[in-house]
């Protein structure tokens, strides 16, 4: 029996000749089908760059064309041509098409070959089971549900199964402190290249080490940091130095739920940058003119940048600094922006100003980090540990057995001898008395000496704001 083509992906070759000696292909990047492969760019053999995944989307979209057929069964249906569809009129349209790409590439791999009505929810769990990270598995299987969903919109098909989703995992509060940060930092700016096992003198982590700086005093996300320019430019975000703004996304870039609206720049950190801009490359090799980045300043024209190019991913080098620095695998680049609404929290700062600050709502800002602001319910701890004020105010209370008569000895017009006879006409009396006054029992009438609240020009208890 064959087994089950994986569907197009990309993989690694390495250079092979042929046994004449001449060149048979380079090492890089290859979009494998079946048993054709097709040249997709080189890269780094360690992952896939974004021009890789490209030429796999482009591929996966001119392959074929789907069947458009209507109102067809989902026993008719290739999950191929669903994805093939969502890749040609839906993905287009994302902030960021290439990543939709490479996620219903792993899609293909799995699913390949199957009809829609192949779908239930076991083969939705061992599909998780074979991902590396639940999350990942989730976030792949709504991409095919949305694919499904507007296959279906569209007419092509009757039906539209349900994909079982993995749990949600938790929101990640992991954050940085100061002596944590300092100790990452360090680690990438001291990095060095290695080779067979011996360190060289070149410095290979210092891009990373002004990423970890900008990502922590912006709150900014990596992908935001990796691609803005050092000054200002069409169709990125970029950093104006002059007036010390940071421009996160472009102008023409797709509104998402990720707000990506403008930060100001703390001194410290527009006084690196400016000096980034300024200095010359440090260069091992210029005394022999070999490299073409002679004379290239720190930040030519990104703020992180590898040989005068925008930097794709740092996850390769941070996992080397975190290793370094004695850190877990919890602590990932969006460590920082948690880390930097951490510390604006701790220092006390105005939620609004704050929460424009990283792009986020208030609501998101308070629900997840207000509990480190030094204001955090502190109104609350300090009334719940006195004793409330209404207790110990002055009070009127009509009860059963007040405003007692005197006693007859007691009353001057009182004599021993009738004594007997008036203290039966007083306690008759007194018991009158008592009776009209009891109906007011359920309700105590308590006089307004200053009980906060129940006057309007009475001094209410000061509550201080979240700030």
């Amino acid at each position: 029996m064959p087994r089950t083509s994986k569907g197009p992906r990309l993989v690694w070759r390495d250079e092979s000749r042929k046994n004449d000696g001449t060149l048979r292909n380079r090492d890089g990047w290859f979009i494998r089908d079946r048993s054709t492969f097709i040249s997709a760019g080189g890269g780094e053999k360690s992952r896939p760059g974004i021009e890789n995944e490209k030429a796999l989307a482009s591929y996966i979209a001119n392959k074929y064309q789907p069947a458009r057929e209507r109102g067809r069964g989902a026993e008719d249906v290739l999950i191929a041509d669903v994805i093939n569809v969502y890749l040609t009129e839906v993905a287009p349209r994302h902030a960021a098409p290439e990543e939709t790409a490479a996620r219903l590439d792993k899609i293909l791999d799995f699913f390949g070959e199957r009809t829609l009505a192949a779908i239930n929810r076991k083969l939705c769990r061992d599909y998780v089971a074979s991902r590396p990270t639940e999350a990942a598995a989730r976030r792949q299987l709504e991409d095919l549900r949305a694919a499904i969903r507007y296959y279906r919109q569209e007419g092509y098909t009757t039906a539209a199964p349900a994909i079982a989703l993995p749990e949600k995992p938790a929101a990640r509060e992991r954050w940085l402190r100061r002596s944590e940060a300092a100790a990452l930092i360090w680690a990438a700016w001291r990095m060095k290249q290695t080779w067979k096992g011996q360190e060289s003198g070149r410095r290979t982590g210092r891009h990373l080490a002004r990423f970890m700086l900008v990502a922590l005093y912006t709150g900014t996300r990596s992908a935001a940091v990796c691609g803005a320019a050092i000054r200002p430019t069409e169709r990125r975000g970029y950093v104006d130095l002059d007036r010390g703004l940071f421009y996160r996304g472009a102008d023409c870039a797709k509104r998402t739920k990720k707000r990506q609206p403008p930060v100001r720049l703390p001194d410290r950190l527009l006084a690196h940058l400016r000096r980034w801009a300024s200095t010359d490359l440090d260069i091992k090799t210029k005394g022999w003119g070999k490299s073409a980045n002679i004379g290239h300043k720190i930040s030519q024209s990104f703020v992180v940048e590898w040989n005068g190019k925008p930097v794709q991913s740092i996850k390769k080098g941070f996992r080397t600094a975190r290793k370094t620095a004695g850190l877990g695998p919890d602590v990932t680049p969006h460590t920082f922006r948690h880390t930097a609404a951490t510390w604006l929290m701790q220092a006390g700062a105005d939620v609004w100003q704050a929460a424009g600050f990283l792009g986020m709502t208030v609501d998101v800002l308070i629900d997840t980090y207000g509990h480190h602001h030094p204001d955090f319910q502190a109104d609350a701890a300090d009334k719940i540990a006195k004793k409330q004020v209404a207790a110990n105010a002055p009070k009127t209370v009509f009860r059963m057995g007040q405003n007692k008569a005197p006693m007859p000895h007691h009353h001057p017009t009182v004599s021993p001898q009738n004594s007997r006879k008036e203290m039966r006409t007083m306690a008759s009396e007194r018991d009158g008395r008592a009776w009209k006054s009891a109906a007011l029992l359920p309700i105590p009438i308590v006089r307004d000496d200053g009980v906060a609240g129940s006057n309007p020009a009475t001094q209410h208890a000061q509550i201080r704001p979240l700030r």
